[in-house]
């Protein structure tokens, strides 16, 4: 029913089964291959300013941030959360990881009870801010990004969208900033 039960699960049989678990976020080396989308951004593009990272257990978040803060500490990493699935979010605000007691599943790819420790500390020196957003914004977003390329995303893949939007609407920035939103 959760990400929680799924991991513990995971873990139980890998070592029942003798197998390797491979943390799907809280890892360092994980956390250093999603860093590799950050390169990939500034490859493209190396005129960033602000760049939109879903978050769920934070190691997308992580990687990028850390690979972007040591590259070009000037470009901003925002994070992306919705209303009620606000792990990292509420964790960075208290400066130490929260629990949350129930999440919303609307997102549910990005619906954790608690962000990583590793995750929690790379994000605490590189990350920028977090946004959270509604779900009606996200349902907006993932409508836009079917009007521009005709592709039905997942939720949690409209997140950066969503996020891009609400920061520009509150008129942060300018209009010559260059932003990217991970989906």
């Amino acid at each position: 029913d959760s990400f929680q039960e799924a991991n513990a699960y995971a873990i139980k049989r890998s070592e029942e089964e003798g197998m390797a678990f491979i943390p799907p976020y809280d890892d360092p080396l994980v956390i250093a291959g999603q860093g590799t989308v950050g390169m990939e951004i500034l490859r493209q593009n190396a005129n960033v300013n602000a760049i939109f990272v879903p978050i769920g257990g934070g190691g997308l978040i992580a990687g990028i941030s850390a690979y972007i803060k040591a590259v070009n500490p000037s470009i901003k990493v925002i994070g992306v959360e919705t209303e009620d699935a606000n792990a990292m979010y509420l964790s960075l605000k208290e400066d130490k990881r929260v629990a949350l007691e129930k999440v919303g599943l609307f997102a549910d790819g990005t619906a954790v009870k608690q962000v990583g420790e590793k995750t929690f500390e790379v994000c605490r020196h590189f990350v920028d801010e977090v946004i959270l957003v509604t779900t009606d914004e996200l349902c907006a977003a993932i409508k836009d990004i079917f009007e521009d390329t005709r592709a039905i995303v997942e939720p949690s893949g409209a997140l950066g969208v969503a996020g891009l939007k609400k920061y520009v609407e509150r008129g942060s920035g300018s209009e010559s900033d260059q932003l990217v939103a991970i989906n």
